[in-house]
């Protein structure tokens, strides 16, 4: 079984960090096509760079189901273009967020969300929302820092971190936190080392949940919303006849 992750930024090294994590949940049987948008912001921090993720994404998903994919990931906390990504997509979609705040709330009463920037968290808050989270979605808290610094200055990003994780723990009584970027989960072991409480990173729980929709054979369905997107012909415009002259 293929299971596409596709990374919406363009950031090699970040797609290969979340595609370790992919493939060391993914269990047997279970092939990982990890795959980096071209041409995209090299973070997605913001509407503004989901907006311009979204079309390189969904030319990915396309390409993938061409080569076999039955279900796809979008390896982004933002869960950026997913009800576009399924108008595309014959397979299962899961967004990243989707599957970690599911996951959230099977396991804990209350739970919170770290993670990178504070324009991130009005955009998770409305997840949640659109999730069902309620009032078990306690908060959300931005460890304010930029999505690379996660890949290129660890050292330095970690602490920052950990101490939102124990905030998040200590403030919102939260008996679980969920890592609010796909760049974190390289760091799960390391976060969740001291929390007390678990520590949930979405890659591995939406890779297994892809997967468990695809092995019963469910698919994205094809009426009404999720539709194929129509094929438009465009007509010729009509040519303007220049007025005749006397």
């Amino acid at each position: 079984m293929k299971i596409h992750l596709i990374n919406p930024n363009s950031t090699v090294g970040m797609t290969e960090a979340i595609a370790r994590t992919a493939r060391a949940h993914a269990g047997p049987g279970i092939e990982i096509m990890a795959a980096t948008a071209r041409g995209t912001p090299p973070s997605i921090e913001g509407y503004a760079d989901e907006a311009r993720a979204v079309p390189a994404m969904l030319d990915a998903i396309i390409a993938a189901e061409a080569q076999g994919a039955v279900a796809h990931v979008i390896a982004c906390f933002d869960d950026p273009g997913l009800d576009a990504a399924r108008a595309v997509a014959m397979g299962p979609v899961i967004g990243l967020c989707e599957a970690a705040l599911i996951a959230a709330g099977r396991i804990a009463k209350r739970f919170s969300v770290v993670t990178t920037l504070p324009r991130a968290v009005p955009i998770i808050e409305d997840l949640g929302d659109r999730y069902g989270c309620g009032r078990a979605l306690c908060a959300v808290h931005a460890a304010d820092i930029p999505v690379l610094d996660l890949e290129f200055a660890p050292v330095q990003t970690l602490p920052l971190i950990a101490r939102k994780i124990r905030q998040s723990v200590e403030e919102d009584r939260a008996e679980a936190v969920v890592l609010g970027c796909a760049g974190m989960s390289a760091h799960l072991e390391q976060l969740g080392r001291d929390a007390g409480v678990p520590v949930i990173d979405g890659v591995g729980f939406a890779i297994r949940m892809a997967a468990g929709l695809a092995a019963t054979g469910l698919v994205t369905a094809k009426t009404g919303a999720y539709a194929l997107p129509r094929i438009k012909e465009v007509a010729a415009p009509t040519p303007r006849i220049a007025p005749l002259t006397r």
